[in-house]
């Protein structure tokens, strides 16, 4: 197998297998295969590594990577589909609404062994179909936020125990930047998904009794919160308003960088906090706070799938079944430092220190796990966000329309209505 990688902005690694697996059979001619992935910490590297793997199942496959910005899979790659081009295997977050572009892998599993280990999961790809497997489900992420000990040491500021509410911790972060000089308290990243657990926090139910996406009181309480904290100084004007449409941000550079003393982030972020931040100060992962309506994280994360539009959908198929195998799954979610989907890897527990994670890591992703078990006592609703098909029409209307408010160019009535404007034209 030959390895070239091109960092500037894509990567291709081509395979040529050496060896046949009885389970997979015979090719009468090559195939090739492209999967799209964004970097994320080391998962190209992982993936690459499996490819390698791969050469004992299937000799005559060869697979290339195509490295892109979040922002092609995000914002690119469904219309890439529904003109009938694209990769042939994805790694996405989209999960319900590329739900008509997916190859069941039902036939290439073992369907009880994965019902078992990925029911939990596996109805965020069915986009409310009964039945089907999908895809495997790469990394269970859980938001949540990051916090820099070392300033609230530095100013003096006691940190928030488990249960205070996001006004506490506003308060805490306001008292951090006045103390310590900072450029901001705390900063989200740009994103519907992550407003919408602290949302849920104050109430908002994000579905109507038909199961249609709505705003209401809650949703619109913490918006209003959210406008206020940039207001005042408690967020940077740098994420949420500095950027146009519902284009995505984060805070990751803000963090890492001691600029400011929180996070609102999630559980996918771990590594790269672990590998930039080194010893320059201490972090941690701490419980997400509340609000009236309880403790709201929002579950999700990232999957391979294949897809339905090339030549070689049965190839790709096999190639992501093989993928969400046991020992390839705990492969995975090791090296790249992932809560796992699979439920027996979850009881049986991962070494992360494998992976050359600290402790702190290590209580990192156990925080995060945490979350998501309360949160699916707190606020349900949010994992029946996550799996529905025009999830992504909420959390784009909500990172374009309350920037806006941000701004100066919507009033939040304004930009309420547009919200309920585009999930009755989007999301019907």
């Amino acid at each position: 197998m030959t390895l070239t990688v091109n960092r500037r902005g894509a990567g291709r690694i081509f395979g040529a297998t050496t060896a046949l697996a009885l389970l997979m059979g015979t090719s009468a001619m090559a195939v090739d295969l492209t999967i799209m992935l964004n970097e994320n910490d080391n998962q190209s590297a992982a993936i690459a590594r499996l490819i390698e793997d791969y050469k004992s199942v299937a000799p005559d496959v060869n697979i290339s990577l195509n490295v892109v910005g979040y922002d092609v899979i995000r914002d690119q790659l469904k219309g890439q589909l529904e003109a009938g081009v694209g990769p042939d295997i994805g790694l996405i977050t989209d999960l319900g609404g590329l739900n008509p572009f997916y190859v069941d892998l039902t036939p290439y599993v073992d369907v009880a062994e994965w019902e078992a280990n990925y029911g939990a999961v596996l109805p965020w790809y069915r986009a409310g179909a009964p039945d089907g497997i999908y895809g495997f489900h790469s990394e269970l992420t859980v938001t949540g936020p990051f916090i820099n000990v070392t300033l609230f040491e530095e100013a003096g500021v006691e940190i928030p125990p488990a249960g205070a509410t996001w006004d506490d911790w506003a308060e805490a972060v306001r008292q951090v930047k006045d103390a310590t000089g900072i450029y901001a308290g705390m900063v989200m990243d740009r994103s519907g998904h992550r407003f919408a657990g602290p949302a849920m926090s104050y109430g908002a139910q994000y579905f109507d009794d038909e199961g249609h996406l709505i705003t209401d009181q809650g949703y619109r309480d913490f918006a209003e919160r959210m406008v206020a904290w940039h207001a005042d100084g408690t967020m940077p004007p740098d994420v949420w308003p500095a950027v146009s449409g519902s284009s995505y941000a984060n805070g990751n550079e803000m963090f890492t960088a001691g600029d400011v003393a929180m996070h609102m982030a999630g559980s996918w972020n771990v590594g790269n906090v672990f590998r930039t931040v080194g010893d320059a100060f201490e972090w941690r992962v701490v419980p997400v706070p509340c609000g009236p309506a309880g403790c709201g994280v929002m579950p999700g994360g990232s999957g391979f799938v294949a897809f339905n539009v090339g030549p070689n959908a049965e190839e790709a198929a096999k190639f992501v079944a093989w993928l969400g195998d046991t020992d390839r799954a705990r492969d995975w979610y090791t090296s790249t430092l992932a809560i796992p989907a699979h439920s027996g890897l979850q009881a049986e527990g991962l070494d992360y220190t494998t992976a050359g994670a600290s402790e702190e890591v290590s209580a990192a992703l156990q925080t995060f796990a945490l979350g998501a078990a309360r949160a699916a006592a707190d606020t349900p609703q949010a994992f029946q966000l996550q799996g529905n098909k025009n999830a992504f029409v909420m959390f784009n209307a909500t990172a374009q329309y309350i920037s806006g408010v941000m701004t100066g160019e919507f009033t939040m009535d304004e930009a309420i209505a547009r919200i309920d404007a585009e999930l009755l034209e989007k999301a019907r």
